[in-house]
């Protein structure tokens, strides 16, 4: 699990191993194009991170995209935002669950009520809430996933 920068690396790892039993990735950076161009920092984001803006080298921004290898993706991913989040925007974090979803990958997405970027376990009931989502879906899948197992049980909910 990881936030931020951490949650970028938690949803990149899983697109290259299948060797975690489940992942969690916290308000990530999942495609650096709409990131660009929609977080809060949009005049930073493309000149100081993939050098440039998206029109300028679309290959750099698509390469450096945990989208680009949601086909590889194996692990159940639980996809965690605040739903004030502008810096790693909610659209962020939606499309890696729709996309996960369209791959038939075990996925939830939590969006934390009130909760910024910064400030996404500001209040009791925000970390509470974070924090359980996150814990029972390492329980859940505590044991591994079984394709055949979770067929009809609605895991991507």
């Amino acid at each position: 699990t990881g936030g931020s920068g951490g949650g970028v690396l938690t949803a990149w790892i899983v697109g290259r191993t299948n060797r975690f039993r489940a992942a969690a990735t916290q308000k990530p950076v999942i495609n650096w194009t709409t990131q660009a161009l929609t977080a809060d920092g949009t005049g930073f984001f493309g000149p100081y991170w993939v050098g440039g803006q998206p029109w300028e080298n679309p290959q750099a921004y698509w390469d450096h995209s945990p989208l680009s290898l949601v086909g590889n993706v194996e692990t159940p991913t639980l996809v965690v935002v605040g739903s004030e989040d502008n810096r790693t925007p909610v659209s962020e974090a939606v499309q890696y669950y729709s996309a996960l979803q369209l791959e038939g990958v075990p996925t939830a997405l939590v969006r934390v009520p009130g909760a910024s970027h910064g400030g996404i376990a500001a209040r009791p009931s925000q970390s509470a809430a974070k924090a359980a989502a996150i814990l029972a879906w390492f329980e859940r899948y505590a044991d591994g996933w079984q394709p055949e197992a979770e067929a009809g049980s609605g895991a991507n909910e």
